[in-house]
């Protein structure tokens, strides 16, 4: 059976982008515009893959330091060309881990407003997870992780607009 998730298990950040959804989506989708999820100051030397379709992945090599690198990513489960991307956050074998089966889904919405995007991302964690567990999720630091992760994507359109 398919997890289902709430609302209040995760949380939500909204930004405005200076491009348009078109580009945006880009951004989120296309293995050559997506350096930006990369730690700042840190060099990969593996490709990133995109098989974007619903029940495909993306994969993605992280280095956080020499000694801890990882691969995350996730299985797409919704794709709206230029709107909304919904996909189950991680990846076999790395982190979050797809194979525990209890990581995180997020919700990319991209919405026009004029020449700009608004980009709202959320993060919901599995409804079988026990209060103590999504805890133990947030605890990790998925919100501030997540929302520097987001700035730089969003720094990226700011400098290109400026």
């Amino acid at each position: 059976m398919a997890p289902t998730y709430r609302e209040e298990r995760g949380f939500v950040l909204t930004r405005m982008l200076d491009a348009p959804p078109e580009v945006v989506w880009q951004a989120w989708t296309q293995p050559k515009y997506l350096d930006w999820f990369f730690n700042p100051g840190t060099r990969t030397y593996l490709p990133t893959s995109v098989d974007l379709r619903v029940g495909g992945a993306w994969r993605q090599h992280m280095v956080e330091s020499e000694s801890r690198q990882y691969v995350t990513g996730g299985i797409y489960k919704e794709i709206v060309p230029h709107r909304r991307l919904v996909f189950a956050w991680g990846a076999s074998g790395g982190w979050p881990d797809t194979d525990a089966g209890d990581g995180p889904q997020v919700t990319v919405e991209l919405t026009p407003e004029g020449e700009r995007t608004r980009m709202v991302v959320a993060l919901h964690l599995p409804d079988q997870l026990s209060a103590a567990e999504v805890q133990d999720w947030l605890d990790k630091g998925l919100e501030p992780g997540m929302a520097m992760t987001i700035d730089r994507l969003v720094a990226r359109f700011t400098a290109k607009a400026a």
